[in-house]
């Protein structure tokens, strides 16, 4: 039965337009943002995943500069333990110098202070951003370099540090009037030569120095070892954060192939869906003609 009043094949066409137009604004959206998963609506648990993983991941992302910073004041303090073990050596060669009677032992005494006045310089110098590791007063008794960020099983988060102990390891105790004093290298500045100066106190001047260079020797390796830390947390939060941004990607992001092959369909469907719906509106005033004589 053909009705003037209801067109159903015009309905039905016009319902598979809708349906069709979209279908097709869908798929331009993820074609033109590259999201499958672009907001809460288009998938719960994919978006309220990617969006927790993106928050961590640029708290990883911080927390790498964060440590490079940090590696920037390990470097420094690295540095200036280097060039001071280079100084005290020269100190024992000095020493070692003395011992030979007949030597000056006053002008060895005038190259041992300018040596002393060097590591005092050596240490006022090891300075990064504010802070002196090689001097304990200029800084806390045990510092942190922020080396990470994690997210526990139970949903807490926590940011990792790596420890350096500066009372422990520091050069001075503190620096008075530019002269160092205390710390690993405070027996090393007492050193005083003089040209009745015995054999004796050479050798216990000589086991000063040794003792010193031990501890300094003590403190690079500590030093080492977190510069080694450092290295290999700068390069696992790089992993890590590439790995983070993978799986990311796998949940929200559009297959650009798919979509395309999608869009040109819905395109081609759109097309005949508007061709089905002028057919259906033309057919009812084919009744016209029933009423032409």
């Amino acid at each position: 039965m053909t009705s003037i009043l209801t067109n159903t094949s015009a309905m039905s066409a016009l319902q598979t337009l809708r349906g069709i137009g979209t279908s097709l604004a869908e798929t331009q959206d993820r074609v033109s943002s590259g999201y499958r998963v672009g907001a809460a609506e288009d998938n719960v648990a994919y978006w309220s995943i990617s969006t927790t993983m993106n928050s961590d991941n640029k708290a990883i992302n911080a927390a790498s500069d964060a440590l490079g910073v940090g590696a920037a004041k390990v470097d420094t303090a690295y540095a200036a333990m280097e060039s001071a073990i280079d100084v005290v050596d020269e100190i024992k060669a000095k020493l070692v110098t003395a011992t030979e009677e007949s030597t000056d032992k006053e002008q060895i005494n005038l190259e041992v202070e300018k040596l002393q006045e060097q590591l005092s310089s050596i240490a006022q110098a090891a300075s990064f951003s504010g802070e002196n590791w090689m001097v304990a007063t200029d800084t806390a008794s045990n510092t942190v370099v922020v080396d990470g960020f994690i997210r526990n099983s139970d949903g807490t988060v926590k940011v990792t540090t790596a420890e350096f102990q500066v009372a422990s390891y520091a050069m001075f105790g503190t620096i008075v009037d530019g002269v160092g004093q205390d710390g690993i290298l405070g027996s090393v500045m007492d050193i005083t030569l003089t040209s009745i100066s015995t054999t004796g106190e050479i050798q216990g001047f000589l086991n000063q120095v040794e003792l010193a260079l031990s501890k300094l020797t003590d403190s690079g390796a500590a030093l080492g070892a977190l510069i080694t830390r450092i290295d290999l947390q700068d390069e696992f939060a790089a992993t890590l954060s590439d790995a983070i941004e993978t799986g990311v990607s796998r949940l929200v992001d559009a297959d650009m192939e798919e979509e395309s092959a999608k869009l040109s369909a819905l395109q081609t469907q759109q097309q005949l869906a508007i061709q089905s719906l002028s057919i259906a509106n033309t057919s009812s005033q084919n009744i016209l003609t029933l009423f032409q004589g």
